[in-house]
């Protein structure tokens, strides 16, 4: 079964307890919490600036699951200069990042840690990015392998549909059971970002098979302004969905408003509560009609 959630993008100035009763109140059994790692005073709700067992209890209290950690964290990074680079720069600090995401993810019990790939960087070409992607992913494998928290890769930059980031999956993959370890590397597809690519809902999902573990939600006009999953855009946020349910999958689908990065669109207020009810209506297969009751409903959802 899907699991609707929000991303804490939506609303970079609330805390975190008004994040797990906001979900509650709009009918999320799930969020996905932003993070900036540790000392960042970004977001008002920054996970790692709170004690664990505080985390915990909030939401625990509230009724809502934190399904996915999301960082900001690349790996394509080329090494320079090619030789020389490896011993006078720090070329580790994306991988330790990634590994305290992960230790704080354990900690506060959420099972997903998203990261990036990216794009293509220095010599030798894609084959070359990709390899330099999945030997440092592998490492960070390595250190989730002890926690159970399984890391996404989101696709994005040149890596930005099913296809393209199943590379850098299958690479990491290969490199894992190299050393034994049970692959926990999978993908967060944004769905918005693959269409806009050029992907097919449907054989995105079937590309992904087993390694999609979340799906993200948005949706733009014609200029690429967000504008909400429920309005009509560039983007069919609802094949996305049905692609994931008529495949049976068990994963959480996170709605993501950009209002932390554009910060005249629509508060949160407005425009998450009219989302959750939506998503569970598709899970019933419910046609868009309903959709259209819910912007009826919810005027400030066009702001």
């Amino acid at each position: 079964m899907l699991t609707p959630a929000f991303s804490s993008v939506a609303c970079p100035e609330w805390t975190l307890d008004r994040i797990a009763k906001a979900a509650a109140e709009y009918g999320y059994p799930a969020v996905e919490l932003r993070t900036f790692g540790d000392g960042s005073l970004k977001f008002a709700h920054e996970p790692a600036l709170t004690g664990s067992e505080k985390i915990r209890a909030m939401f625990s209290d509230a009724g809502v699951s934190i399904v996915s950690l999301a960082t900001s964290i690349s790996f394509h990074h080329a090494v320079d200069p090619p030789v020389l680079g490896h011993a006078i720069c720090d070329n580790e600090d994306t991988i330790r990042a990634a590994r305290r995401a992960i230790d704080l993810a354990s900690t506060i019990e959420c099972p997903l840690v998203r990261v990036f790939g990216y794009q293509l960087a220095g010599f030798g070409g894609r084959s070359a990015t990709v390899g330099r992607i999945a030997d440092r992913l592998t490492r960070v494998i390595d250190h989730a392998h002890h926690t159970g928290v399984k890391v996404m890769i989101e696709n994005a930059g040149d890596f930005s549909t099913a296809a393209e980031i199943m590379e850098i999956v299958d690479a990491v993959t290969g490199r894992a059971r190299t050393i034994g370890h049970s692959p926990l590397i999978g993908v967060c597809y944004n769905a918005a970002v693959g269409q806009l690519a050029g992907d097919d809902p449907v054989a995105a999902v079937n590309v992904l098979g087993e390694k999609l573990f979340a799906l993200r939600l948005k949706n733009v006009d014609a200029a690429g302004r967000p504008v909400s999953i429920l309005q009509p855009g560039a983007v069919n946020a609802r094949a996305a969905f049905d692609a994931a349910r008529m495949a049976g999958l068990n994963v959480p689908v996170i709605f993501e408003w950009d209002r932390a990065w554009v910060s005249d669109l629509a508060s949160a207020e407005s425009v998450l509560p009219a989302v959750a009810p939506a998503m569970f209506g598709w899970m019933t297969g419910a046609p868009n009609s309903a959709d259209a009751r819910n912007h009826r409903t919810n005027p400030q959802i066009h702001a």
